[in-house]
């Protein structure tokens, strides 16, 4: 790619150093920003456009080098205003130094974020150079759709408890006295089972934004892991499932495990109520040291959940523990698999999805021996 605009050496930091105009020291050149880069000289002319830029604008280097800034690189505003012409980056007030990050359009409508900056020769002098950023949008839109469709999964969600207890506060105020004891027993355990149904709501979206923002706090203590899968399984006994549907491995000594017994917890139950929910015949959870992934040499411990239902296809395999992934027949959020992950992760550890070889779903999550400091 051609830079500058004479002589084998560029000095003024416009594309390169004082080596070849088209790299640095290093051997680095424009080519290599992730981002768009463009340059204009003291004439408007474009002297460098990298390839990133000629991805984004879809307007070749060839094409671009030696023309006007605002003919390679025609922006306008939201409000279709030509940018270049509103801006007017040659002249002005001379104490600009470039304009911030904003939201400008490429011809056909493409957005693109666009910050720039004038170099001057001097303070306050006339401006030599013109260098522009441009940086793809699709990826901040992606972040917006998820967070769209995040409010939209918990209003929808949330709409559903909320009318029911609604519905059923309203009718016992109203109606108190025309109701039997067994009938207010009933509305209440209503109003309190859709209650928790809210509060776990609440719980998964305060996890999502921990685990988003880095913030998910593991408060580390000796956890029985074998003691912790028996309470779950029995749970599920207690609550209508046969004794026999479940079967428990675990292969000792197991090393001391320490994690954060709550948050295990909910590892613990959100697959075995996903294996029993949505698998089918036995639910293996088998516990037992293992190699850490993650740390060669450690030894771990391995929790396998299988079931004996379909499984999952193997195309969706890989967006299992992405959000808002139900599956085929799937109920809920969708947001269970993506905090699990989360959590494995925050303990330093790792979590697998496959097939069971007697058929099914098999989800496999390893973590690691973690001794505290003051142990050590």
């Amino acid at each position: 790619m051609t830079v500058g605009t004479g002589g084998a050496a560029d000095t003024d930091g416009a594309c390169g150093a004082v080596v070849p105009a088209d790299q640095d020291a290093y051997g680095t050149t424009p080519d290599d920003l992730p981002d768009g880069l463009v340059i204009a000289d003291e004439g408007g002319r474009v002297i460098c456009f990298n390839a990133a830029a000629a991805r984004i604008t879809a307007v070749s280097p060839d094409e671009a080098l030696g023309r006007p800034l605002d003919v390679a690189l025609p922006l306008e505003d939201l409000e279709g205003r030509r940018w270049w012409r509103l801006t007017d980056p040659y002249g002005g007030l001379a104490i600009r130094v470039g304009q911030p990050e904003r939201n400008l359009l490429l011809p056909g409508g493409r957005e693109v974020m666009v910050t720039v900056r004038y170099v001057r020769s001097a303070p306050q002098g006339p401006v030599r150079r013109v260098v522009v950023s441009l940086r793809d949008t699709e990826a901040r839109r992606r972040t917006e759709r998820s967070h769209a469709e995040l409010i939209a999964t918990v209003a929808h969600e949330l709409r559903s408890p909320l009318t029911s207890v609604k519905g059923f506060t309203a009718t016992l105020l109203a109606k108190w006295e025309r109701f039997t004891d067994d009938q207010k027993r009933l509305m209440l355990e209503t109003v309190d089972a859709d209650a928790n149904r809210v509060t776990r709501l609440i719980a998964e979206l305060l996890d999502i934004s921990r685990i988003d923002s880095g913030r998910l706090e593991v408060r580390r203590q000796p956890v029985d892991i074998g003691a912790a899968v028996g309470r779950h399984v029995q749970a599920h006994v207690a609550a209508g499932q046969p004794a026999d549907r479940f079967l428990v491995r675990l292969r000792q000594p197991l090393p001391a495990l320490w994690a954060d017994p709550d948050k295990i917890d909910q590892v613990l139950s959100n697959l075995l109520e996903n294996a029993v929910r949505h698998g089918e015949g036995t639910v293996t959870i088998e516990v037992e040291p293992t190699p850490c992934p993650r740390e060669p040499g450690i030894t771990g411990t391995s929790v396998t959940v299988s079931d004996e239902g379909p499984g999952i296809p193997e195309e969706s395999m890989n967006r299992v523990f992405t959000r808002f992934w139900r599956g085929s027949k799937r109920g809920g959020t969708g947001l269970g698999l993506y905090i699990v992950k989360g959590i494995v992760e925050a303990h330093g550890g790792t979590i697998t999805v496959g097939r069971n070889p007697n058929g099914g779903a098999q989800f496999r999550f390893t973590l690691p021996v973690a001794i505290p400091a003051y142990l050590v």
